[in-house]
């Protein structure tokens, strides 16, 4: 049976554990994702974090007759850009915890 390390050192573990933690939350905001609707006629950027970086418009969907499918589909961008930042921040966390020295059974709260 592996020994347990010693509250200082699980202390210390936890330290580096906060710290590597927020190392990988700053850069989820260095990521881009894309989010695409209607076929490319909305397009979203946004960072891991979910801020929104831009916004593409087709000029096809000016027209005030496109109003409606307009404003569908850029919610459908931006839900398509949320769930993919949401897919790149749990990859980076999950990076983030396999380069950790946590001992056997320790899970971080993600």
């Amino acid at each position: 049976m592996p020994e347990m390390p010693d509250f200082d050192s699980i202390m210390q573990m936890a330290q580096n554990a906060q710290a590597e933690l927020q190392k990988a939350q700053d850069n989820l905001d260095k990521i881009e994702v894309e989010g695409v609707a209607g076929g490319g006629l909305v397009k979203i950027r946004a960072t891991a974090k979910g801020r929104i970086l831009g916004v593409d418009l087709d000029g096809s969907l000016l027209s005030p007759s496109e109003k409606t499918m307009a404003e569908d589909l850029v919610a459908a961008a931006i839900n398509d850009a949320r769930a993919k930042a949401d897919a790149a921040a749990a990859q980076e966390m999950q990076k983030m915890q396999s380069t950790l020295p946590l001992p056997p059974g320790f899970k971080l709260p993600f």
